[in-house]
């Protein structure tokens, strides 16, 4: 049997990580149906304001290039003020770190009723994918801090555009529902047309 090129199956999982990174591209991992991962090297922690910029870093790109949405920091008032329309109540925003690096975010709006809104979840493109487990990592802790605080729903909304999106949200427990099935206080997006639901 020829030997492969690389030996990668010998290197540990993080070391594996940053072999890929180095690359550009990652393997086509199988797909285990949960949350996925974190490697080690990923830190998932609330926001404080040393974050602010390396947040816009992260969102302003995929809103503006990958989602091609026309939108300035400035015209976005939560991200201008996170502690006021997420760290309050039983809401928080997170960051997830590579080495003090912001490389992803999402964010809880509590909505009252023991409900919240999932809000900012956004990945850099070099950090997604199950095999590093960003994305699962992050919402893994909302919906741990959900339970903790004894909420009993939490309502996101996406865009049909965006089907990787949706199977994200449906592999990690999320039922899609009708707009009239959402709470009068949820904040809809324009773009948002399909919605999805998780009861804790």
């Amino acid at each position: 049997m020829e030997a492969p090129p690389f030996e990668v199956a010998l290197l540990p999982t993080t070391e594996l990580v940053a072999f890929w990174r180095r690359l550009g591209t990652y393997p086509n991992l199988p797909d285990k149906g949960s949350f996925g991962e974190q490697p080690e090297s990923i830190e998932i922690v609330p926001f404080s304001a040393k974050y602010r910029e390396g947040i816009a870093s992260v969102i302003l790109p995929i809103q503006q290039s990958e989602l091609n949405i026309p939108i300035s920091l400035e015209a976005q008032p939560d991200l201008m003020d996170i502690p006021r329309y997420y760290q309050r109540d039983n809401g928080n925003f997170w960051v997830a770190l590579d080495k003090e690096r912001v490389v992803g975010t999402v964010a809880l709006q509590d909505i009252g009723q023991q409900q919240g809104a999932l809000r900012k979840m956004f990945v850099t493109r070099a950090y997604r994918g199950l095999e590093l487990g960003v994305s699962g990592g992050l919402l893994k802790t909302l919906v741990a801090w959900c339970r903790e605080r004894g909420m009993r729903w939490i309502f996101l909304g996406t865009s049909s555009k965006y089907p990787a999106v949706s199977r994200f949200y449906e592999k990690n427990g999320f039922k899609e529902i009708g707009r009239q099935e959402l709470p009068p206080s949820f904040p809809a997006m324009g773009l948002d047309d399909k919605f999805y639901a998780m009861k804790l």
